[in-house]
């Protein structure tokens, strides 16, 4: 015996014409009683009536029940079984109509009981009220007591819901045809972007040719100026070299005391004389050290570089140089083993070069040398307590004939740093500045241990 929960809410034979009205009726009638909306009513009872008229034809007719059941998602639903009169085809059942099966969420042929059955089902809106017993037990007393109506009233209402869907459809076609012309409008401002988009695209692609071209030639250009200069200043110097050294040796000859006395006035001449050739033969020198570096004529002679010996060296050729009364030199011993793979003579070239400048600028304290290992690379150190330089001036110094604003006339070419920079680049490593203005500054280079 069904319990309250699971009874059925009506059953209904259909046997004839006229009973396809009435399934199709109360089908609407139930679906209303149990919450569904009036979409899904119409939807469930086009489906009963479709179904019904199918079995009519095929069978002989059904046996109807409404039930209202549980879903496997929790919502209750409406389900309609319809056990045909007599056995149906072996391969199933199959609606006359296609569309049948999208009125209902399921539709299936099964077997209950031993009797096979159609049943199809649609689940009941969340917002409906709940389907307790007593609820049940009222709707059963309702549909029971309820009279169908004629043929003619479910006619008349089946046209009236015919109507409303057609109103619906003519609605959601003019709403689509007003969306229709919307995308057009849409696409034909897209194209109409794309098109314009491309033009401007095509027009930036020919700017940016046009600027590599531009590039390309100005470059050409420079690197044929960069290529000049070097020439330049390697000629020039060569031809100064020879008679600069020429002015120095008679300068050296008139001063030579085997030579005729020269008088205290004529004596500070010729060493004014002496003294402004031997700073011009330095320019010369710096000025074709620095077209060698730039025309890449310098080529490193790799070979295993004793730090020590390098250290040693440079401590006794620039000790004479530091006269200054409140100035040391302090040359520190690197750790060993102080084995680095590189080029003597240019090493000791760019840190000869930086403890000059050291004992030039620094007025008093110390200049030191100190070398240390990290990893596999070596940093060679060359600090001093000068002056200092501005951090916006770090990068500056290291441009050709650039000088600290503030530095005496003479004081330098302005040719060393980018020298010593480029041999340093040669020898594959880094020489960077640390330097503050009252703190002294710090050279620093970075060398692999291995060379290149």
């Amino acid at each position: 015996m069904s319990s309250p929960l699971t009874a059925p809410l009506l059953q209904m034979p259909l046997r004839v014409e006229r009973d396809i009205f009435l399934v199709r009726q109360r089908g609407r009638e139930v679906a209303a009683a149990v919450g569904l909306e009036r979409q899904d009513q119409v939807r469930l009872a086009t489906a009963l009536s479709e179904v019904g008229r199918d079995l009519l034809h095929a069978v002989g007719g059904a046996d109807v029940t409404f039930v209202a059941v549980g879903t496997e998602a929790g919502r209750p639903a409406l389900r309609v079984d319809l056990a045909p009169v007599a056995p149906l085809d072996a391969a199933g059942y199959r609606p006359q109509s296609p569309a049948v099966a999208r009125l209902v969420d399921s539709l299936e042929l099964t077997v209950d009981a031993g009797v096979t059955v159609i049943r199809m089902s649609r689940r009941i809106p969340a917002g409906a009220e709940a389907l307790t017993a007593q609820r049940l037990a009222e709707l059963r007393a309702r549909l029971g007591e309820s009279a169908p109506g004629s043929e003619l009233d479910e006619l008349a209402l089946q046209n009236e819901q015919l109507v409303a869907a057609l109103d619906e459809v003519r609605r959601q076609r003019d709403e689509l045809a007003v969306l229709n012309e919307e995308l057009q409008e849409t696409n034909r401002g897209v194209v109409a972007l794309y098109g314009q988009l491309s033009e401007e695209l095509e027009e930036t692609n020919r700017g940016v040719v046009a600027l590599y071209a531009e590039l390309d030639e100005k470059s050409a250009q420079l690197k044929a100026a960069s290529e000049s200069k070097s020439r330049f200043l390697a000629n020039v110097s060569h031809e100064l070299r020879a008679p600069v050294t020429a002015i120095i040796g008679l300068a050296r000859l008139l001063a030579d005391s085997a030579s005729d006395p020269l008088t205290g006035e004529q004596a500070r001449q010729v060493g004014l004389i002496r003294s402004s050739a031997t700073d011009l033969l330095v320019l010369v020198n710096d000025l074709l050290d620095l077209a060698k570096a730039e025309s890449g004529r310098i080529e490193p002679d790799w070979a295993e570089v004793d730090l020590r010996v390098v250290f040693g060296q440079l401590r006794g050729t620039l000790r004479a140089l530091a006269t200054k009364p409140g100035v040391a030199l302090v040359v520190e011993e690197p750790p060993a083993p102080a084995a680095v793979r590189s080029d003597e003579a240019l090493l000791t070239r760019v840190l000869r070069n930086l403890l000059h400048n050291g004992l030039k600028f620094t007025e008093q304290g110390e200049v030191r040398m100190r070398a240390e290992q990290v990893g596999d690379r070596w940093r060679l150190i060359v600090a001093d307590t000068g002056a200092g330089i501005p951090p916006e001036l770090h990068e500056r110094i290291f441009e050709e004939f650039y000088q600290v604003p503030g530095v005496a006339s003479g004081a330098g070419t302005g040719l060393g740093l980018p020298y010593a920079r480029r041999l340093v680049n040669l020898l594959g490593g880094a020489l960077t500045l640390t330097s503050e203005p009252g703190r002294g500054s710090t050279f620093t280079i970075d060398l692999p241990a291995g060379g290149v």
